[in-house]
């Protein structure tokens, strides 16, 4: 893994209580709108730029916690849904506030373990007491600063510097540690309705990348294509990945002793939570009628007639379990309107839109409250009876398995 993205910083407090003039101080410019009346900025906004000292970032610019009305409500809830976008949170307030606002901050902040810092700012106008500061630290806040417009920006960006992980400047590898210099790895990639016309979906194009990055050599062919591959060339991949609706083609066409997976489960490994997906996929056998699933699709895409999320996955379930079960589709990152009890299963795609901190917050109220939690690729594998040759290839134990059979 190497430093090669840019962490997000979000910015969180009052109306009014100066994170535009923070942000500008930052960027050492005017991006974003500095005003006297409360509520200027409505809507999380992100902006990308350099702080000097520091390097790339993105600045999450946020709604004030204390907005009043409906709209203000709509506005607090997108601010407190932004917590997922974010590395490193700093809240600002000022005239010592850490009351009922801040709190819910705080707490929203430890709940998705987002380090953050507090900044009393306007401190020329209404200096911060001892007893606030100690207030911070005992809240968890990775430090505490005293700033108005007047003062220095450095100890803010230092402050940063010591605050934000490492994992913030780091996007992990997908086959790093499954393939090796010199390696062949199999791609098999079908070109259907569901492929985006003169281009590959993101998931490929990312496996591809890793392959490269990785010193390896990627062979790319459609499912039609494998057999034929396979008899003609002699050529035993080190790994091969399929997408996860011709696994079955894939498995049958693929020698047994090449290792076998998917797009969805590598992204599924790369996003974390997949102790828990390994976990909860075998809960499929034990749906029962009534039981209802919910589908996570974490982008917004051309629905087909037959869409793997809505349409296919459903109707292999069923077919598999032989159950009259309810299934649920949330898109992006909407709101899930059920309580998430009345779910009995979570499927939640690759994942390939949004970051590794997003999935994870998306899930963790269903695992805290034991819900079953898989992934499109191990679920259809799951239905398929290739489930555990899809996830051998990073399982000790199952490689083991695979060895004495």
């Amino acid at each position: 893994m190497g430093k090669d993205r840019q962490p997000f910083i979000g910015i969180f407090g009052r109306r009014n209580n100066g994170k535009s003039t923070l942000i500008n101080r930052l960027a050492a410019q005017e991006i974003a709108i500095v005003s006297d009346t409360p509520g200027t900025t409505t809507d999380p906004v992100k902006k990308s730029f350099e702080i000097t000292g520091f390097g790339p970032v993105v600045l999450v610019d946020t709604a004030g916690t204390d907005d009043i009305g409906e709209l203000g409500e709509k506005r607090v809830s997108k601010t407190l849904k932004a917590i997922d976008l974010v590395d490193l949170a700093i809240l600002i307030t000022t005239n010592n506030h850490l009351e009922e606002p801040e709190q819910k901050l705080i707490e929203e902040f430890k709940r998705r373990d987002v380090p953050f810092l507090i900044i009393h700012n306007k401190e020329d106008i209404s200096q911060s007491s001892s007893k606030s500061e100690e207030r911070a630290i005992d809240a968890g806040a990775k430090g505490f600063l005293k700033f108005s417009h007047k003062y220095s920006i450095e100890p803010v960006i230092e402050a940063i510097q010591k605050a934000i992980p490492e994992s913030a400047f780091t996007t992990p590898t997908l086959l790093g540690d499954l393939i090796k210099h010199g390696d062949i790895v199999l791609l098999i990639t079908p070109i259907d309705i569901e492929a985006p016309a003169g281009r590959m979906i993101l998931p490929q194009v990312q496996t591809i990348r890793d392959v490269l990055d990785n010193d390896a050599i990627c062979i790319v062919l459609k499912e039609r294509e494998t057999d034929a591959f396979i008899e003609r060339t002699g050529i035993k991949p080190a790994l091969a990945v399929t997408d996860s609706q011709v696994f079955p083609k894939a498995d049958a066409s693929i020698p047994g002793n090449i290792p076998l997976t998917s797009f969805s489960i590598l992204l599924a490994r790369l996003k974390g939570n997949f102790e828990n997906y390994l976990q909860g996929t075998p809960s499929i056998s034990k749906l029962t009628d009534g039981d209802r699933v919910l589908m996570l699709e974490s982008c917004t895409h051309h629905v087909s007639c037959d869409d793997i999320g809505r349409v296919k996955i459903p109707r292999w379930i069923r077919a598999f379990t032989g159950k009259k079960l309810d299934f649920d589709i949330v898109a992006g990152l909407d709101t899930i309107t059920r309580p998430i009890t009345d779910y009995s299963l979570i499927i939640q795609c690759g994942g390939c839109m949004i970051t590794r901190r997003q999935l994870h917050n998306r899930l963790q109220p269903a695992i805290e409250a034991g819900i079953p939690v898989t992934n499109y690729g191990m679920a259809i594998a799951w239905v398929h009876g290739i489930y555990h040759r899809a996830v051998a290839p990073f399982r000790k134990d199952l490689q083991s398995e695979e060895e004495t059979i």
